[in-house]
């Protein structure tokens, strides 16, 4: 299995295959629950290679670690996962 943060870097500096709507697929610790969003509503530090930030709906930023990313679709389809 491809690792998430060789996908992630073929995502982001690949222009052929980076083209698409990206969604991930991370597991919420809090509520045992598989949340998936928009690639572009992440963020990535250029010297954090183990998590990513995102901001929820109260407007607070959370730091969640690439190990629990589960899932990557590409235009809807399944490209890449790993079992929960």
């Amino acid at each position: 299995m491809t690792p998430i943060q060789e996908l992630l870097n073929r995502i982001r500096w690949d222009e052929e295959f980076g083209r698409g709507d990206f969604v991930i697929g991370y597991h919420d610790r809090f509520d045992d629950s598989l949340v998936e969003v928009p690639l572009k509503a992440l963020s990535f530090a250029e010297d954090n290679h183990f998590s990513f930030e995102i901001m929820d709906d109260e407007g607070v930023v959370h730091s969640v670690p690439l190990h629990r990313i589960k899932a990557v679709r590409k235009n809807g389809t399944l490209i890449w996962h790993r079992e929960h």
